[in-house]
């Protein structure tokens, strides 16, 4: 395949960006797209130009650190894939191929393709710990969860925090993000110790970063693991019922 690609290229989060075009021959429909990216630093980095950085672990679509738009579209027009997982037969020979980084001003560039997604790793702290029994390992059965339940939770716990619900979404909402995060373990009877305050935490922590949801549904559209937005129903919920589960009350105090 011989594709066209502009790439958004910027140097550090301080310096201005621009778009670069390169001309891509030999590229086996069988490559990854992220493969595709290292042939395409291969080639950079034999005529001495400075290669893409692009953010990658895994390669399996488990780690989520490989998103990136891609003719618009975060993670590239296949769905329910990440873009490690996506190869290069869904494009075709002499296309132009145009390479963002994540849209959103929650997610600042640091290089080229790579953004800061720290506002994650701060709500996800907010989110506190679990209570959990220590000493000897428990039976598998000993806590009866109903498979509806558990089954729920796992869907939840499939996502992979890669942003593509924030670059998506036309507010830069990150709601399907916190929802996952936080059903997976208030859905579960190990969550409900601290299920309320959790919930209250999270999502003042993801309101000081990201916008508001208007349930556009492009989150879920974008998703690589295709996580429903109905636990954002799920978490709208259990916010409303977190304000009437508080202890402390204004002007109240305790021991």
């Amino acid at each position: 395949m011989h594709l066209t690609l502009t790439v958004w290229r910027q140097a550090s989060a301080k310096a201005t960006g621009k778009f670069e075009t390169y001309d891509v021959p030999d590229i086996s429909p069988d490559m990854s797209f992220l493969e595709m990216l290292d042939i395409v630093n291969e080639r950079l980095i034999k005529d001495g130009r400075e290669p893409i950085a692009f953010d990658h672990d895994c390669r399996e679509g488990i780690c989520g650190s490989c998103g990136m738009m891609i003719n618009g579209q975060a993670h590239g027009p296949e769905r329910g894939t990440a873009t490690c997982q996506l190869h290069m037969r869904k494009f075709h020979d002499g296309d132009h191929v145009t390479i963002e980084p994540w849209r959103a001003a929650s997610f600042p560039v640091t290089k080229d393709l790579c953004v800061d997604r720290s506002p994650f790793d701060a709500i996800v702290a907010s989110g506190g710990f679990i209570t959990a029994p220590t000493g000897s390992a428990p039976d598998a059965n000993l806590i009866p969860v109903p498979k509806l339940v558990s089954d729920a939770a796992m869907d939840a716990a499939a996502c992979i925090g890669c942003g593509a619900c924030v670059a998506a979404c036309p507010n830069g909402a990150a709601h399907l993000f916190t929802a996952a995060k936080l059903q997976h373990l208030n859905l579960m009877p190990q969550g409900q110790a601290e299920r309320w305050e959790r919930t209250l935490a999270m999502v003042d922590t993801m309101e000081s970063y990201f916008g508001s949801c208007t349930m556009h549904g492009e989150c879920e559209a974008a998703c690589p693991k295709e996580i429903s937005i109905d636990f954002i129903a799920l978490l709208n919920r259990d916010y409303a019922k977190a304000q009437t589960k508080q202890r402390r009350l204004v002007g109240q105090t305790f021991p």
